[in-house]
This record gives structure tokens, sequence and C-alpha cells, in this order.
């Protein structure tokens, strides 16, 4: 962006903060793992050109996780112009604005902040010369509860999960219990009564337009207990990551509003459907689709065949950012819909790529990359796929033959030479380790990146985990 046009920018920002007479200014940013961090400021403080929107603002990167030591803590934050908007959670009128991280010192951009990796991907896509532009289409599934309660000590560990749509609650005295429960794996589209959510999801997709995400549609999705799925429109590769943050960000907070909870947890129920973020992707080169063939099978390009084939060699790696908790290996199991099959395929969602077949339109052919979840890092998550496609390109990575049939009825010795996904986080990290050359190509993800995600997933979430008994374990040893 040269500097004229972000001077334009921050006085577009200036000037709807006049407008609407906004009083607060909320200064947010992404932790390593994926959550957003803020605070706040007097919007007089953004009123002019200069200042915050040069020399930024400062914070304690030590209590951020994935950041600094005590010793350097010092960070900057600088806001972005171009991602700013009226918040839709505060009651007090306020803007808030997506900001980048920089180092106080070096006055560079922070090696460790996630959304840096993200830009440096795109810039990375241009400089290879095969295209200008990547866009992203997500499918963040979640669900939206009535009550969520979970304790962990040391004589005690429990979770419980309510939610009026709930099966397990067609016999509960409710004062009076109207029925209309979808039951499992039977929740993909009924009209309400079954879905009560309707209105609270018509309330969060207009929220997201008024926000500036344009979103194409909303649905109840196929697991009990208040399952849904909101469609945004295509987008490029850090817009769209900063556009998940702010998905989630309006998702949770009116699900509040109503009195109810929303989680992008992967698997929160045991026994039905977990949910995932299906993750469409293409690549264009002065505005045209390069992923279209029109005599290729299911309208893809040779190019696109090879970006097939670095997603599913390097998928085990990717899944270390995109499936990147403990719990994301209890959807990524057969039977509950779950992409673990290593193939691809037109129509069938059995398999880890998809290429969807609606329609011919060259503008619409892209691949659907199905194993992530919404617990990612879409800053992380993202780069990582477009790095193994590119990887794919480059190396001419042939992915084989499509599987257009349904894996889970194939003969055992068929289906058992068709590799899956990774059983575990564990598995994952390993595949990391073993394979990020693609990654760091261009600079874009940096050694600190990778050594950092590493110890964060070791040494806090993955034991923590293994040590504490597992509730079912009393069920299956109480008695040895």
């Amino acid at each position: 962006m040269s500097p004229e046009q972000r001077e334009d920018d921050v006085q577009r920002v200036i000037q709807l903060i006049r407008e609407h007479d906004l009083q607060i200014v909320d200064l947010k940013f992404t932790d390593l793992p994926g959550l957003w961090q803020h605070f706040s400021v007097p919007a007089a403080d953004l009123l002019e050109p200069d200042g915050v929107w040069t020399v930024g603002i400062g914070f304690d990167g030590s209590s951020i996780r994935g950041f600094q030591e005590i010793h350097e803590s010092d960070m900057l934050l600088i806001p972005d112009p171009n991602r700013a908007f009226i918040d839709p959670a505060c009651q007090i009128p306020t803007l808030s604005l997506v900001c980048d991280v920089y180092d106080p010192v070096t006055r560079q951009a922070y090696s460790r902040d996630p959304r840096y990796v993200s830009r440096k991907a795109e810039e990375y896509l241009r400089s290879t010369g095969l295209a200008d532009t990547s866009y992203w289409g997500p499918e963040l599934e979640h669900f939206i509860f009535d009550d969520i309660r979970f304790s962990q000590d040391v004589n005690h560990g429990f979770y419980f999960i309510d939610s009026i749509e709930g099966e397990w609650n067609s016999g509960r005295e409710e004062g009076p219990n109207l029925g209309y429960k979808p039951r499992y794996k039977e929740g993909y589209f009924p009209v309400p009564p079954h879905d009560t959510l309707q209105d609270i999801r018509s309330e969060i997709m207009l929220t997201m337009i008024n926000c500036g995400i344009e979103m194409e549609v909303h649905h109840h999705e196929v697991a009990t207990a208040g399952q849904g799925e909101f469609d945004m429109r295509y987008d490029s590769l850090t817009n769209m990551a900063d556009k998940v943050l702010m998905y989630k960000y309006i998702v949770k907070n009116i699900a509040r509003k109503h009195g109810k909870v929303a989680t992008f947890m992967p698997k929160p129920l045991f026994n039905d459907n977990g949910s995932g973020m299906h993750t469409h992707q293409s690549l264009w080169k002065n505005g045209e689709n390069i992923f279209y063939e029109p005599e290729g099978y299911a309208l893809i390009s040779q190019t696109c065949h090879y970006y097939i084939g670095g997603l599913l060699k390097h998928a085990a790696a990717i899944l270390a950012f995109a499936a990147p908790t403990t719990n994301s290996y209890r959807r990524l199991v057969p039977g509950f819909e779950a992409p673990v099959n290593l193939m691809y395929s037109q129509r069938n969602r059995s398999a880890c790529v998809r290429i969807p077949v609606y329609n011919t339109d060259p503008r619409q052919k892209r691949v659907e990359f199905r194993p992530p979840d919404p617990a990612c890092n879409p800053y992380l998550a993202f780069p990582a796929m477009l790095m193994a496609g590119l990887d794919g390109i480059e190396n001419e990575i042939d992915p084989g033959p499509p599987v257009d049939k349904d894996v889970y009825t194939l003969p055992p010795d068929e289906a058992a030479k068709i590799p899956t996904t990774p059983g575990s986080l564990e598995e994952a990290l390993h595949a990391l380790e073993e394979d990020h050359d693609f990654l760091i190509k261009g600079g874009v993800f940096t050694t600190d990146v990778l050594e950092t995600w590493l110890e964060l997933k070791r040494t806090r979430e993955i034991p923590e985990v293994n040590l504490r008994p597992h509730p079912w374990e009393f069920r299956l040893y109480f008695d040895v």
C-alpha cells in the first residue's frame, strides 16, 4: 500500500469516528494460538493522521501467548485502517481496529505476529509469478448451547453441556417439553420449530454484513443441540483471516446477548458430528482463475492437480496448524463425515480434498480442503495450505487418480491403500518437525514461529490433557 493510499484510508476512518460520534477505539490483535486480544483508547487519540497511526501504541508482549519473554516485553500495535468496523458487542459507541504488531526497537514487523505470516504468504505468492491472488472461503461450523459447565480438580473431572435442541432432552420435564429435538446426525436443514436458532443466526448474519463481511448463507448443521454454519463470500488471504476472527467474535457475542453460549471447539459432543472448517481456495492471475480448465477432470487445470498434490503430500504438517488441538483428533475419525482420507475427488465428502461441481462457471472452480477445524488460527492455517499447494505446483507433485467412491464401503485391501490424516496432535506436530521446508520458503514461516508453536503445544496443551484421568477410564478400569 502506498503512503498516499494509507493516508486516504486513515482519513476515511477518522471521518467514520466523527460521523458516528464514536467515543472509544478498541485495538485488536491476535495471539499465536489464534484468539483476539484487545485494549481501548479514547477515540480522540486517533483523530490526527499521525500519532497512533504512525508511531503506534505500546503494550506488554510478555503477557500474550507465544509472544515475548519478560526481559523483552515492550511491543507496538499499529492499526490497519482497512480493517475498521463499528463494534457490535459494545454499548458505548466503539470503533474496532485490527492491528499489526511491531518491534519498538527495530520498527520492523514482529515475526510471531500471525497476521504478519499471512501478509508474507501473499507477498510470496506474488513473487513466484504463478499467481497474484489467492482466494479463500472457509466454512466455520459451531455450536450454540444453552449451558456449559466443566471442572477439573484433584478428585473430580467433568463437563456438562445442555441445549433445548439436544436429542438427549426428548424425555426431560421442561414444563412443557415441546419436542422437536433434532435427532443425532439429522440436524441438517430442518425448518423451525426443529431449528430454534433461525432468528439468532439471521441476526448474526445481518450483524456481519453491517460490519463489512459479505455473506452467502446460514443454516443448521448436521449435529443435534444447535450446530450451525455461516458461509462468507470468498476474499483474499489476509482479508479472509481478518473476517474469520470477526465472524467468531460476532457469533460468540450475539449468542451471549441471547443468554446462550457459542463454541468453535471441534468435538464438544460424543457420538455426533464435530465442527469443521472446510476451506475453499483458488489461485488467480491477471483476473483469471488458473485452477479452471474446461477439458480437465472436474474442470480443473493441471496446475490445480499439482496444488492438490501439495496439499495431500504435506497434509499431516498442515494439520499441526489447521487442526491444532488435542480435541481436533476426536473429530478426525471415520464415521462422522470426517475427511480423514488423503485423496481427492469431485463431490465426494469423504475425501480430504473435494472439488465442488455445483456449476461450470470458471470463477467458481476451486478446491476444498476439508480436514481443518475452526479452532485454528487462520493467519497460520491459510498460509500453511497455500505454501503446500505452491510447493505442489513448483515440484509438479502428482496427486494420483481421483477416488470417486464411498471409501467406507471399499474392500479392506483397497481401503488400506489410501493414507489417512494423523491420529493425534502429537503425530501432526511430529510431521511438522519432519516436513517444514515448504513453509519457510520466502521467510513466510520463520524458525522462531515453528519452534514457539511446537513448544506451546507440547508444554502447555498435550501434557495437560495426558496427565489427567479421563472419565471413561473409571468405567474401564475402576474394578481392576
